[in-house]
């Protein structure tokens, strides 16, 4: 094998961080099916395991795109290796997204991968760029409610509490998806939409970027905001997947173990 070929595999190399992150999911998930320890604590490893391994395949999506789009400096950067610790910022785009989620039930990812837009040529190229993080968390959504729709009898089943946490854990990313597409600058809404406007407007949205994810969230904290994007926007549609939207209930009960008298999503 050649030192290229070698750099080339090491860009790659799936890191002991992520592969960690999904040892703990899966372990959590497997205690949760058999009914093994606190029903909670396995409830909260679960779902912040899962949202970490989303927010690490999230900013994968949107560096595999840049790359097949003409960004070939992703892969030195280590953007391929899925560690989040070779993010540009791990602070924005992991403890504050982990942070929100905790306190308040407010799924954002935030954006972390940095990229040499001027090695991008057109327009639909950059939106793409920009729109596959939050397909990834649409995805991911879809997939884990299918799975729920499955389930027909949500206050019968052995497996109650691992349900409930794959709830939770889609409706967070179903959220994700949702509140990163809109056109706010600093969200991936307004990434797919920069390419299109103008350079002065550009500028101007610019100096509003760094608290576009603070903006949303203090927007959500509002009680009629909140009441409004959760029951008439996120469960209508949980609601067209069975009991998804129960076992989401039931994981945010589960997951705020620790009751800060935050309320969570449900507390607004």
């Amino acid at each position: 094998m050649s030192v290229h070929d070698s750099h080339y595999h090491s860009d790659r190399k799936i890191s002991p961080i992520f592969l960690a992150l999904l040892a703990v999911l899966g372990a959590s998930g497997g205690a949760l099916w058999t009914g093994w320890g606190n029903a909670r604590v396995g409830v909260f490893l679960f779902v912040v395991a899962g949202w970490l391994v989303s927010l690490c395949l999230h900013e994968y999506a949107h560096a595999r795109t840049a790359l097949h789009s003409g960004d070939i400096s992703i892969g030195t950067k280590g953007y391929l290796t899925l560690n989040p610790l070779k993010y540009t910022h791990p602070v924005y785009s992991f403890i504050m997204p982990l942070v929100f989620i905790i306190l308040g039930g407010i799924a954002l990812p935030g954006g972390a991968v940095f990229i040499e837009r001027g090695r991008i040529q057109g327009k639909w190229k950059h939106s793409l760029i920009s729109a596959a993080g939050p397909a990834v968390n649409l995805v991911s959504a879809l997939v884990l409610m299918g799975v729920l729709a499955a389930v027909q009898t949500p206050g019968s089943t052995d497996q109650l509490n691992f349900y409930s946490a794959l709830g939770y854990l889609a409706l967070l990313q179903l959220m994700a998806g949702i509140l990163n597409l809109l056109p706010v600058p600093g969200l991936d809404g307004y990434g797919i939409i920069e390419p299109w406007l103008s350079y002065d407007n550009r500028r101007a949205f610019a100096n509003i970027a760094p608290y576009g994810m603070i903006i949303v969230f203090l927007l959500l904290w509002n009680s009629s905001i909140n009441n409004w994007f959760f029951n008439d926007v996120i469960f209508n549609i949980m609601r067209w997947f069975g009991y998804s939207w129960i076992f989401a209930s039931q994981g945010n009960y589960l997951f705020h173990f620790f009751n800060l008298n935050l309320g969570g999503i449900f507390g607004h």
